[in-house]
């Protein structure tokens, strides 16, 4: 087993698409989509843990970091555990972890980011009207109101944007996100097929 979990990072705002881009690449064979806020979703609402992620996302706030990372540990040791999840043969595409400096200081230890997608989208309307429509697809009480998507945008830029400070430019893609969900898969692909070829042939 790896020391550090070969990882692709899924970066940018609520709304952007990662979370559809993490699912329809973690359907390719080699894959693997972990994604943060459903991990946190799963939690029973009831639990004592579940209450303290429902009262700050019912806010648009951040899950504390030690709370974030620890979770997110203990959920990966799972999923090996339970072989859905092989860190020797499968790349881990992380969704909404690291989203904070000190989270990405911590994680440090545990991934090795292969490339960072950095899904960018400049029209904040548009990722509020997807993000609007995804709370009444899916049943997202925190994706409905307004006011707290706007809220997580602020908490987006001052807390989670710093983050790609903390990685080497030469491993961060930027794709733009508008467009089809198929055209913006071209081009995540575009970026994430050859640097894998690299990273396959100097293992050969």
């Amino acid at each position: 087993m790896p020391e550090k979990y070969p990882s692709i990072l899924l970066f940018g705002p609520p709304g952007v698409g990662k979370g559809t881009q993490g699912q329809m690449l973690g359907s390719i064979p080699g894959f693997f989509h972990l994604a943060t806020g459903d991990m946190f979703r799963s939690l029973d609402k009831e639990s004592e843990i579940g209450m303290e992620f429902t009262r700050y996302s019912s806010q648009g706030l951040l899950v504390p970091d030690f709370l974030t990372v620890r979770l997110w540990r203990q959920h990966v040791d799972q999923l090996i555990a339970r072989e859905l999840y092989n860190p020797t043969s499968d790349i881990l595409l992380l969704d909404g972890i690291p989203r904070s400096v000190p989270q990405a200081e911590s994680m440090n230890e545990h991934v090795n980011p292969i490339v960072i997608i950095h899904l960018v989208c400049q029209d904040l309307n548009e990722m509020v009207k997807r993000m609007q429509k995804r709370a009444t697809e899916q049943g997202r009480p925190d994706d409905a109101d307004e006011s707290v998507i706007r809220k997580r945008f602020e908490v987006y830029s001052e807390q989670t944007a710093p983050v790609l400070a903390c990685y080497d430019e030469a491993i961060i893609a930027n794709i733009d996100a508008l467009g089809t969900q198929a055209e913006v898969l071209l081009r995540v692909l575009g970026a994430v097929v050859p640097v894998l070829n690299n990273k396959n042939r100097t293992l050969v």
